[in-house]
């Protein structure tokens, strides 16, 4: 899949830009504060129906203005289609080739993007949601029936949740609601240890490439069950444990809700003895790793690195650079850039002009 073209009307700081991209790699250069990050975020709303910096679509306007559009032809699979996003009062309306989608996952099917953002260096040190969230959301581009499963189970734990708070709990509705949990938590467990596997057969690799040096860095699943035993007996045991806890605080303390992943670099957990140089390289290969798993050359997906190249050495910024050029489409903000034989596009209080790599 490519992104061929990207228009935005009063979307962030742009009161109009259009920008047609190159199939390969792509660079937003420009000061801080410029637009090259509403630039990336926008590419990656597209792809999700959601911004990767707020969870507020309102924020995503210009200000002033009531409304907003975005739109972004895209070849997927040798065919060219169009995506519209119209923010207005009313909300949000999505299109595909002109037709209202169902559900935004119907986006995903047409451009996936991954993202790298610099609060990403931050994901080994932070709350176990942020980790959560980022396997969700990689887990439910690359297998639907995933996005059914987390989806099912949510339903059931917002249910689950809302009896816990009245003032009297009904057990007998509380008891056949946790069965439903525990039946739907299954094939999250099934799906989220299986994934994790896979992203440990590439994740090293990638961070070799990129760092220049073998280093054995693994994800280390921490479910909330122990995966080798009777998982329906152990789920019952564990949330009757739990349940006169469950009813005092009125919420649901155990369950795939609250489950964690931990990364093991060269034999240590990297939240607590990793550089910050390290947790930059591992987290932005984590982002990638992804892309690796998708063998078919139609459905890879685009690459968003937003702020990418601070706080890397010279020889590292070289290294990544030309692992990047050996990917499919790549856009990467920056402030400065090294190389001149790639698509640059200055970005200059929110103007922008696109500098052809040489040989164009």
């Amino acid at each position: 899949m490519i992104l061929e073209s990207l228009e935005l009307v009063n979307y962030r700081s742009y009161a109009y830009c259009r920008v047609v991209f190159d199939r390969k790699m792509n660079v937003f250069l420009g000061k801080n504060g410029s637009g090259k990050t509403n630039l990336a975020e926008a590419i990656h709303y597209v792809s999700l129906g959601r911004s990767f910096r707020t969870p507020d679509d309102r924020a995503l306007l210009k200000k002033s203005e009531q409304e907003a559009f975005i739109k972004a032809v895209v070849v997927h699979e040798g065919v060219q289609k169009t995506i519209e996003i119209g923010f207005t009062p009313q909300g949000k309306k999505v299109r595909i080739n002109f037709k209202p989608i169902q559900k935004l996952s119907e986006l995903t099917n047409v451009l996936n993007v991954l993202v790298f953002e610099p609060r990403d260096v931050l994901m080994f040190d932070d709350a176990p949601r942020v980790r959560r969230q980022f396997l969700d959301i990689t887990l439910s581009k690359h297998q639907a029936s995933y996005l059914v499963a987390i989806t099912r189970y949510e339903a059931i734990l917002k249910e689950r949740n809302a009896l816990l708070k009245n003032t009297n709990v009904d057990r007998q509705h509380l008891d056949l609601l946790t069965t439903q949990l525990i039946d739907a938590s299954f094939p999250i467990i099934k799906a989220r240890a299986a994934y994790l596997h896979d992203i440990n057969r590439v994740l090293g690799k990638v961070v070799g490439l990129i760092k220049g040096e073998t280093f054995h860095v693994k994800l280390h699943y921490v479910p909330y069950v122990d995966l080798q035993g009777d998982y329906p007996q152990q789920a019952r045991l564990l949330f009757e444990k739990s349940l006169e806890q469950d009813i005092k605080r009125k919420t649901t303390h155990i369950g795939v809700h609250r489950e964690d992943f931990v990364v093991v670099y060269e034999d240590q957990a990297i939240a607590s003895f990793g550089s910050q140089g390290e947790n930059r390289i591992v987290a932005l290969a984590l982002k990638m790793s992804p892309y690796f798993l998708i063998e078919d050359p139609e459905k890879k997906p685009i690459l968003v690195l937003d702020d990418v190249l601070s706080e890397l050495d010279e020889k590292t910024q070289q290294r990544l650079l030309l692992f990047l050029e050996k990917l499919q489409q790549v856009f990467l903000t920056t402030t400065h850039y090294p190389d001149t034989n790639h698509t640059i596009y200055t970005i200059n209080n929110h103007v922008i002009t696109r500098r052809p790599h040489h040989g164009k």
